[in-house]
């Protein structure tokens, strides 16, 4: 029943979290509505878990009010981002909270059979979900979903976390003042120590992705 090992291959090395940045993640928008606006935010945790019968996996942190009306409606879809996504997406739905923005303000939106906006650019694919399950996952919560409906939109590769971070997302050009920056999405924070709480105002990644600025 047992399994020869090389002693050297079960010694613990502790937890280096980059490591995880290897998992390959695509970049999507998730698209909801509260009952009186349209909100969408940025999130890379979407799984397909399932085939028969077809559910997805969807994972937000519960700071985003998208996360909160997920909860409340029970509904969502998700956009499938292209390669040619600007980073100007990402400020809109990554960088603002839709509790205070109207993210779709002035917009002649498209929308599927749920209600809920498609994006009309920048976009490959789209499905909309119902919520079947919570998992409270501490800062996040991760909805298994059935898929009620799904379209291919355009031929774009679809964005990966590392393509995002490769072309995409702006190379940042720190102060020389002492303080860390956010290795995921680039906010500085300026000071002597970071705050072992601190939790990134802009992609809501806490301190341990966070390093200091040489």
């Amino acid at each position: 029943m047992g399994t020869d090992m090389n002693n050297d291959n079960v010694k613990s090395v502790g937890v280096d979290a980059s490591a995880l940045f290897n998992i390959s993640y695509g970049l999507y928008v998730v698209t909801t509505n509260d009952g009186e606006k349209d909100n969408g935010c940025i999130v890379n945790t979407v799984v397909q878990i399932t085939a028969s019968p077809l559910k997805v996996a969807v994972t937000v942190n519960k700071q985003n009010y998208t996360c909160e009306t997920i909860v409340k409606t029970g509904v969502l879809n998700v956009n499938c981002l292209t390669e040619s996504t600007p980073f100007s997406t990402f400020e809109r739905f990554g960088f603002k909270s839709g509790r205070t923005a109207d993210k779709f303000g002035g917009e002649n939106l498209k929308r599927s059979a749920n209600g809920l906006v498609v994006l009309s650019e920048n976009v490959n694919s789209f499905f909309s979900l119902a919520v079947e399950e919570k998992i409270d996952s501490g800062t996040h919560i991760t909805f298994i979903c059935s898929v009620e409906e799904a379209a291919n939109l355009s031929k774009g590769e679809t964005m990966t976390y590392s393509y995002y971070h490769k072309n995409v997302k702006p190379k940042p050009a720190p102060k020389a003042a002492k303080g860390f920056i956010c290795k995921i999405c680039g906010y500085v924070y300026e000071g002597e120590t970071l705050p072992p709480d601190f939790v990134c105002p802009w992609c809501k990644h806490g301190a341990a992705d966070f390093e200091p600025i040489t």
